[in-house]
């Protein structure tokens, strides 16, 4: 008994430091807007890990006219846990029971039909990436399979969607973390900041993917800018999103010049926010030297501790923003949404 209470006072003081660190780093709000860029609608896409996965299919399913494809690192279907946080921990993380993927895309099919998100026939010919490690003892095999799984069904039932592309890469020897070359813990590591160096890029992966072959191979400096920027003048009617005070977004050459350019949004996982982990994901995870190559601008919005609901800095894939979280309604998909008109995504 002694020993639980113990423990019990030892997650208390680990989250509480997290709080009062998040409180610490955000007390000077940063100043700077974002920058007004040339960005191609055809060329916006959303990638994620953990958390950052399930807001990137939310992202994807409520706004398919926007994000022209989707990738995601151990994560699993849309919507998976139902506004329920007890399927998440269980049938959304553990797979107890596995996600029911064609299940999820029943639904999908009917929130489409009311406008709750998007219209499903805009996903023909775009492009969903979902990565899994064989090692990952958070999201288990079956929850990422089912990521896959969901937008197959949703391909099955509609023949005019003949034309998604869904790729499912989860042979690959890692744990939970964001893989890259040379960076972050070991490989077998699961800990803050979540990047390990696994021999394996994943933002190239991802980019990939996305975008299609690269023109050239990356430099090992990145040649753009990394900026922060203020998240509270974007708030959706003024609303609490539930974002830390400042993000990032990597600016390329290409795109300081003027030229058109793509924006890939990327959603950091739970306890790998900026107030957790400063700078390492926006830094660290390979994004910023695969920008420089296909001329596309990386947005990294940041989500906040906020008790009791969200502990760890986790995006919203459960409903403690509200019952809303994964429609067109959701406080924070209207956020990044209203992050990408900032940065000159055309409002048609």
């Amino acid at each position: 008994m002694k020993s639980r209470n113990c423990t019990r006072l030892l997650q208390a003081i680990v989250v509480g430091v997290a709080v009062v660190l998040s409180a610490c780093t955000q007390r000077t709000p940063p100043s700077a807007a974002l920058p007004s860029l040339h960005v191609e609608p055809a060329r916006v896409d959303v990638a994620g890990i953990s958390s950052g996965a399930y807001m990137a299919t939310q992202l994807h399913l409520a706004y398919p006219e926007i994000f022209h494809g989707a990738a995601i690192v151990a994560g699993g279907p849309w919507d998976c846990a139902q506004g329920s946080i007890a399927t998440a921990v269980t049938t959304c993380m553990k797979g107890v029971p596995a996600p029911d993927a064609e299940a999820l895309a029943k639904v999908a099919q009917a929130r489409a039909a009311k406008g709750e998100i998007g219209p499903l026939a805009k996903l023909a010919g775009e492009k969903v990436y979902v990565l899994h490690g064989k090692r990952d003892p958070v999201i288990a095999a079956s929850v990422a399979k089912a990521a896959a799984d969901f937008y197959g069904a949703l391909k099955a039932a509609d023949p005019a969607l003949a034309s998604l592309q869904v790729t499912y890469d989860g042979d690959r020897d890692f744990t939970h973390t964001w893989p890259t070359l040379d960076a972050g813990n070991a490989c077998d590591t699961v800990a803050v900041p979540f990047i390990g160096k696994c021999g394996f890029d994943a933002a190239g992966a991802v980019f990939a993917a996305l975008y299609g072959p690269p023109p050239h191979e990356p430099t090992n400096a990145v040649g753009g800018e990394l900026r922060p920027f203020d998240q509270n003048g974007l708030r959706p009617d003024g609303k609490d999103a539930f974002l830390a005070e400042k993000g990032y977004v990597y600016i390329p050459p290409a795109c300081q010049q003027g030229q058109a350019c793509g924006v890939l949004v990327a959603l950091h996982g739970c306890m790998q926010d900026s107030a957790t982990v400063g700078e390492a994901f926006v830094r660290d995870a390979g994004f910023n030297r695969w920008a420089d190559v296909y001329g596309v601008a990386v947005l990294y919005p940041q989500a906040r501790i906020s008790l009791p609901a969200n502990p760890k800095g986790c995006w919203d894939w459960f409903g403690y923003t509200g019952a809303n979280y994964a429609t067109r309604d959701g406080v924070q998909l209207r956020w990044i949404v209203a992050a990408l008109k900032a940065l000159g995504l055309s409002s048609n």
